[in-house]
């Protein structure tokens, strides 16, 4: 965020009357302050929320709290955290130190010392982000960062990514979920004149809608019960910048009015208030579901889906480009070894293989995770076959086809078979090669497996839909 810009403060004091006592010290326009009494309460507020700064005390009912500091820092990297001790000592501060905390204070014993404390971290973070932006001005790949394919559905994306970028256009981001729409907003605003401004990211569908309203829009003391001070709403941090609404689907329709009034006025009111906000910001939003079905239904106001859908990006599915997957194995493997630590390993030709065979319900996320545990459980420097989980180790090769191309080699196993799940799964991999061999194209697959592209679009859906509930995950409704 933009250093003139309400720094928001999240605190994790060792008492409630501690936390009431830095809550009054740091009341100020200038400041967005929320408290936590513990780490499990921090952490599910960091989830929903971006701060700027955290101040933790070293010990919270007793315990420490050094491995929280370190989940927190893992989490959220950017975040800067200060230690505030009731008892310090040299190899406590060491310790919070080396757990990737700023700074290490005894706990203030007045406002004047909270708030200088405020004003280091504050100039320390400002800094930091300075030099990242010279690093990502120096780097010419940043905006291909997890972004990687050289498939002709990607490379689509990138121009698409390059077109949009300089103006001050609405994008809407479609996709999966875990193809990297996330991504594709950063490297807009990357590459868009607001990039020395904050981007702001809003996951709409991971707050409640009775508190996604103040988390957007802010709230004004006594705005509703527990609502002790004014809140700087996320559209307010986003001055002169770019917030990005992600699953802006799952918008709760009276929210819905208020969006559209602000895309189409560039103002609004906080919660219980009687002042209008004006800002200069762009709206980029995502999606994994299919908004013109939601308009259908009645979910989505129509009049807002159109507002958003001013530039679309439709970033492909990992089952509809895998030619990209050797590619984004290679860099997730240096990856890891760069930025975790992790030994350096290399993938059998046979590993490769099944990885090109499956379906990737999770897209490029769930590669990413799986090269993750397959890096570190695996045994030596080459990860071999056995180290695959049995949803790829047990996929068996596609059936053989003749040469007037009729399937063969199709037969019943001793033990019988589930005859839907079979045809299923055969399907799935008939139109996955399909869609490989035209390169992500649906209307050539399509004319490669005899259907017409609405017919093939409608199977991919349901084919999604099976694949999802096949899995372990929790069962959530159709996401597209």
């Amino acid at each position: 965020m933009a250093a003139s810009g309400p720094l928001s403060i999240l605190l994790v004091a060792r008492t409630k009357s501690l936390s009431k006592r830095y809550l009054e010290w740091l009341e100020s326009p200038e400041l967005s302050v929320n408290a936590a009494a513990d780490p499990d309460e921090a952490l599910a507020l960091a989830d929903q929320s971006y701060f700027d700064l955290v101040f933790l005390a070293d010990h919270l009912g007793g315990k420490s709290t050094g491995p929280f500091l370190e989940r927190l820092v893992e989490a959220f990297p950017e975040t800067v955290v200060t230690v505030l001790s009731e008892q310090p000592s040299a190899g406590a501060a060491v310790e919070a130190l080396h757990r990737g905390a700023f700074n290490f204070l005894p706990a203030p014993e007045g406002p004047e010392e909270l708030l200088a404390a405020v004003k280091a971290a504050r100039e320390h973070r400002s800094q930091r982000r300075r030099r990242a932006q010279r690093r990502r001005r120096d780097s010419v790949s940043y905006d291909v960062e997890n972004l990687v394919g050289t498939s002709r559905a990607m490379q689509e994306v990138f121009r698409l990514i390059h077109k949009v970028a300089p103006t001050d256009s609405t994008v809407l981001i479609l996709g999966e979920s875990g193809t990297g729409k996330e991504l594709v907003a950063r490297a807009i605003h990357h590459h868009s004149p607001r990039r020395e401004s904050p981007l702001v990211t809003v996951n709409c569908g991971a707050i409640p809608g009775e508190l996604l309203e103040s988390e957007l829009f802010g709230h004004e003391k006594g705005a509703f019960t527990g609502a002790v001070r004014t809140r700087v709403g996320r559209f307010e941090l986003a001055q002169g910048g770019t917030i990005f609404l992600d699953e802006i689907g799952d918008m709760p329709p009276l929210l819905q009015v208020k969006i559209l009034r602000v895309l189409q006025e560039h103002a609004f009111e906080r919660v219980g208030g009687t002042r209008t906000i004006e800002v200069d910001l762009r709206v980029l939003a995502a999606t994994n579901q299919d908004l013109t079905s939601r308009v259908q239904d009645g979910h989505f106001r129509e009049d807002l889906y159109y507002r958003l859908n001013v530039v679309p990006i439709e970033v492909p599915p990992l089952r509809e480009r895998k030619s990209d997957i050797p590619l984004l194995c290679d860099f997730f493997l240096e990856r890891l070894a760069k930025h975790k630590g992790l030994e350096h390993k290399e993938l059998a030709p046979e590993v490769r293989e099944r990885l090109l065979r499956y379906a990737w319900p999770g897209n490029v996320r769930e590669l990413e995770n799986l090269l993750e545990r397959l890096v570190v459980l695996a045994e030596g420097g080459m990860i071999t076959p056995e180290a695959l989980p049995a949803k790829l180790d047990g996929e068996a090769l596609p059936p053989d086809t003749g040469g007037d191309g009729r399937l063969t080699a199709v037969e019943l196993p001793p033990g019988g078979l589930n005859l839907k799940s079979t045809l299923e799964q055969l399907e799935a991999r008939l139109i996955a090669q399909a869609l490989e061999q035209a390169d992500g194209v649906k209307a050539q697959a399509a004319s490669l497996l005899g259907l017409n592209r609405t017919t093939l679009v409608q199977k991919l859906k349901k084919l999604g839909e099976v694949r999802y509930r096949g899995t372990s995950g929790p069962k959530k409704k159709k996401k597209e």
